[in-house]
């Protein structure tokens, strides 16, 4: 098994080197919710979730799984699902997953506290499309969508994301 190793200068996959992006907090050993960091460490491939109306199924993986639009994820800490998929409508803090911009066409889910949260460790540590070459994220690691297809083929349920 292979790993995706991402540092701040980039990630590696075997012997491919991809530019990716980072949270604008940088990598911290003490990720909270809404720093805006990158959590250091080892995570696991969770899944893979996808925009059936913009990526057709057959670019995928046969273990994706289509969102729609009411599906959200949780970041609120008050919330019982945080940092779960949960359905609209939802009375606490959330993420739409149907964004209007394509950053979530493709999301490659992390264990990053999960599946057992700790409220305000931080949620939705994803690997996603970046909205352009090196612009920081909010904590996820994104890559250009041609890279993360390539990965999404590549990384499975038993991957693991090492953050260094």
């Amino acid at each position: 098994m292979t790993d995706l190793v991402v540092t701040r200068r980039g990630a590696h996959f075997g012997r491919r080197f991809l530019p990716c992006s980072i949270g604008r907090g940088g990598i911290t050993d003490e990720k909270r919710e809404g720093d805006g960091a990158t959590p250091r460490g080892t995570h696991r491939i969770a899944g893979l979730l996808y925009r059936p109306d913009r990526v057709a199924a057959s670019e995928l993986p046969d273990w994706a799984q289509p969102f729609g639009p009411s599906d959200l994820w949780s970041d609120d800490p008050r919330d019982v699902d945080y940092n779960q998929l949960v359905r609209a409508p939802h009375r606490y803090g959330h993420e739409r997953l149907s964004r209007a911009d394509p950053l979530y066409d493709v999301i490659l889910l992390t264990d990053w506290n999960w599946p057992e949260a700790v409220p305000g460790r931080g949620s939705a540590i994803f690997l996603h499309t970046w909205r352009r070459p090196r612009h920081p994220t909010a904590g996820c690691v994104a890559f250009s969508r041609p890279d993360l297809l390539w990965l999404a083929h590549r990384l499975t349920p038993e991957s693991r994301l090492v953050v260094r």
